[in-house]
């Protein structure tokens, strides 16, 4: 049994009962309200989510059905018509709220903007005329390369308020990354920076588009639009590139009117790693997006009107996309975007952004909570930190050790903590306690969203028992499921509908994750059981990285596996054999280390790499993943292995 299964077990009757005072004022504030509507929502899902769509969106056109369900396939609010800027945006143009702060941003150097929604607003509709008139029409896709800057949320909504589909590329991936994403999307444009900054260091982001696009490595696009963040000399193509704010100035006309778009419009691809070497372009759809981030937002934060809510993910990732652009700013809220990154020379910097900001709600990674453990108690205990109402947690499952520090330290045990879980697929929040209703328990993410019908079921889609680990499965569609796989709908249905087959009538959404319920029936996530591995909670394919790996010229084989790690819940170990010419060093470590680097970027750079003559396999040549999995984590190899080919092999790698 893993350390977060033990801690986990001894967790599970210790339950945190939501604070009264947070019950009294919270968006539902009771157990019992909260089971009155998940009952509605399984009773009669279209009314359910038909009445929220009503009352909590503006639609420029109702819809004629609120869902048309043909499994594995959904279609939802069919007819409606409506456009996601003009929810996040022109709604808010009252005169109570067109003044209140938007986005508020802090820059890593410390410069700070703070843009108000009509303020926000002008810059969007400046930059939407600019890309319509480089010749972007409605589907066009637009590639977002771009560090944490105000101008990454503004590029987002001006596509979305054209009716343009985005595809924001991560500022940490490679050009060889950027690059495949780019030309599967078939991006007619690409917004980047000259750089941005982080940690101390300038991340060449313009650089890297270069790289990509050199030679028509990317022949769909036409133009490079670049904001001026960091100032540093770079390469500048008059034929292609174009400044963000020559642009802005060219073009600086406020009158840019919402485009109506279809419910079922794609609104963006954003893709994430999966099971084969090449990235899922996971497509999400205009109405139901903006619904269940939205009311996700509004319920499972407790989101009231005086919030300063921060989520220190990424745009680049979909908690980004989620819960710092469209859900906060959808509901009218204060969202904080923050540059840079805690490291050893200005440990205490997120803490400094919450005091100076008053963060209200405060929303997190497991990896970050347990860098900051590392990092020790006096760096927040140094900052005001009375501010704080509220944590979240995401990415990835957190250990009831982090969890107990993140409530007594930063928390200060006053403040409940919403631990979620969710995927890039799944659009928003799936399992999640609300604040005012949901007792918690360290590392469990509770209980579904209301309307979200989730389960433990086994291969053959039967429910397995309590305590069991079974598969994480949703069993009744929601608004903003994934659509399909871009460009590729046969792996749309092999990933996620075809795991485990229909059984009745009932189709099973497969997650990739494992679970199990407890007797109260809470759900605690155990992480996943295909070939992903979770890097400090960016998912990272391990085919992704042995592609990578067996492109340079020495390495013959190659298979990665995650290693438990402390700060980065997993850290990756390849295991490599070499062609006949080359011999292991430290320096082909080294070298094999960064060409993983230049492939697919930092992130996915293996901890270690252990060079091996041959890998355990069965004799149909399939690699044994969980003797690797065992070795890398120093543990011992239990199990059958009388399937090996050679067992001889497995002696090697042990000695």
């Amino acid at each position: 049994m893993s350390t977060i299964a033990i801690e986990s077990s001894l967790q599970e009757d210790r339950l945190f009962s939501p604070p009264p005072n947070l019950s009294k004022t919270a968006r539902i504030g009771s157990l019992e309200e909260y089971q009155r509507l998940h009952d509605r929502a399984v009773t009669d899902p279209e009314e359910f989510w038909g009445e929220l769509a009503e009352n909590e969106l503006h639609w420029f056109q109702k819809w004629e059905k609120v869902l048309d369900w043909q499994p594995p396939y959904a279609r939802w609010f069919v007819g409606g018509k409506l456009n996601v800027a003009y929810n996040c945006l022109d709604r808010h143009l009252t005169p109570e709220r067109r003044d209140k702060p938007a986005l508020i941003w802090e820059g890593e150097p410390g410069d700070t903007r703070i843009l108000t929604y009509q303020q926000l607003h002008r810059e969007v509709c400046e930059i939407a005329n600019a890309l319509k008139k480089l010749g972007v029409q409605k589907g066009d896709r637009v590639g977002i390369y771009l560090p944490m800057i105000p101008e990454a949320a503004i590029a987002m909504l001006a596509c979305v308020r054209i009716g343009a589909i985005h595809s924001v590329v991560f500022g940490g991936f490679s050009a060889e990354a950027l690059k495949d994403r780019l030309n599967d999307a078939r991006a007619k444009i690409v917004i980047t920076a000259d750089g941005g900054w982080r940690k101390g260091a300038i991340v060449h982001l313009k650089h890297q588009v270069d790289v990509a696009l050199a030679d028509g490595g990317v022949p769909s696009v036409e133009t490079v639009l670049v904001v001026k963040r960091t100032g540093q000399p770079i390469h500048f193509d008059p034929d292609r590139d174009r400044w963000w704010d020559d642009l802005q100035e060219e073009f600086a006309d406020t009158d840019c009117p919402a485009e109506p778009m279809d419910a079922e419009d794609p609104i963006f691809i954003l893709y994430t790693s999966g099971t084969t070497g090449k990235p899922k372009g996971v497509v999400h759809a205009t109405g139901g997006y903006n619904l269940y981030t939205h009311i996700t937002t509004k319920w499972a934060f407790d989101l009231q009107d005086t919030d300063i809510f921060w989520c220190t993910a990424d745009v680049g990732w979909i908690t980004g996309h989620s819960y710092i652009v469209y859900g906060p700013l959808s509901n009218g809220a204060t969202t904080v975007m923050y540059e840079g990154a805690p490291s050893t020379a200005n440990p205490g910097c997120l803490w400094d952004v919450v005091e100076k900001h008053r963060v209200t709600i405060f929303y997190t990674a497991p990896t970050a909570i347990r860098l900051f453990m590392k990092l020790g108690e006096e760096f927040p205990n140094a900052r005001d930190l009375s501010s704080l109402r509220l944590l979240g947690s995401v990415g990835e499952p957190i250990n009831p050790t982090a969890w107990m520090w993140y409530y007594r330290v930063i928390g200060g045990e006053r403040c409940p903590i919403v631990d979620t879980w969710w995927q890039t697929e799944t659009g928003g929040a799936m399992l999640t306690p609300l604040p005012g209703a949901t007792p918690t328990k360290p590392g469990s993410a509770t209980l579904p969203f209301p309307g979200i019908v989730a389960d433990v079921v086994d291969l053959d889609g039967n429910p397995v028992g309590e305590n069991e680990g079974g598969y994480l499965v949703v069993k009744q569609p929601w608004p903003s499921m994934i659509r399909t796989v871009y460009n590729n709908p046969d792996r749309y249905l092999s990933t996620y509908w075809d795991k485990i087959p229909p059984k009745d009538g009932q189709w099973f959404y497969f997650s990739g994750d494992g679970a199990r319920r407890d007797k109260d029936g809470y759900f605690w996530v155990m992480g996943r059981v295909d070939d992903v591995i979770n890097v400090a909670g960016h998912r990272l394919g391990t085919m992704e990285v042995e592609s990578a790996l067996v492109s340079h010229p020495a390495v013959t084989e190659a298979a990665v596996v995650g290693k438990p790690s402390d700060i980065k819940g997993e850290e990756i170990v390849a295991f490599v054999t070499l062609e006949a010419d080359y011999t292991p060093s430290e320096d082909l470590e080294k070298d094999l280390k960064q060409h993983v680097v230049r492939e697919i970027g930092a992130l996915a750079r293996p901890a270690a790499i252990q060079f091996t003559e041959a890998l355990p396999k069965t004799r149909s040549g399939k690699i044994v993943r969980r003797i690797l999995r065992a070795l890398a984590a120093g543990e011992a190899v239990t199990g059958d292995t009388s399937t090996l080919e050679d067992r001889s092999v497995l002696d090697k790698l042990r000695g």
